[in-house]
């Protein structure tokens, strides 16, 4: 998965944000783990509180906060905690298009993009192999050559249909 649950302007931060804004902790629980609300309602507390101290002291609240329901968040899908990433960080052409889907309600530009790539990818992938199928049985090395993309062409294809049948999803979360 590109950058994206672990950055300053991601999903959890921003829902982070909006907890301290509002004083309502839960729009950034739904992030987290149940059994790691307590940690996360401990530190929204003491943030709330380190926030009325001025400007520097929100700063680090904010950022104590923002990090620790991150890392509770990537702990939740089992995944590492590599710190908070900065703002900016390229998501890749889906997330942006999967993110719009669910504010427009509309999914269709994110399929279309989907389906689109994959079979580009998958028509690039027949055609090597078509082509590699046309050595010379003398030609060994020419003989592996299509038989690497025999396997790029029949394992891709079985493995992509094993992950789209099997949930997919994001470090092991299935929709």
């Amino acid at each position: 998965m590109p950058p994206h649950c672990d950055t300053r302007d991601g999903p959890v931060v921003r829902a982070a944000k909006k907890a301290l804004e509002t004083g309502n902790l839960n729009y950034v629980l739904i992030w987290i783990p149940d059994a790691s609300a307590n940690e996360l309602k401990e530190v929204f507390k003491k943030s709330l509180r380190a926030r009325k101290a001025g400007n520097d002291a929100q700063e680090v609240a904010d950022d104590w906060f923002f990090e620790t329901a991150i890392r509770l968040h990537r702990a939740g899908e089992g995944a590492p905690y590599t710190g908070m990433k900065p703002a900016g960080l390229s998501e890749g052409p889906v997330v942006p298009r999967a993110e719009r889907a669910i504010e427009t309600g509309d999914p269709e530009e994110t399929i279309g993009f989907i389906v689109n790539t994959v079979k580009d990818d998958l028509n690039h992938r027949f055609h090597h192999v078509m082509e590699k199928k046309k050595y010379d049985v003398d030609d060994v090395a020419a003989g592996r050559e299509f038989v690497a993309a025999f396997i790029g062409w029949v394992v891709y294809s079985h493995h992509l249909y094993e992950y789209v049948k099997g949930g997919g999803g994001h470090a092991g979360h299935h929709g």
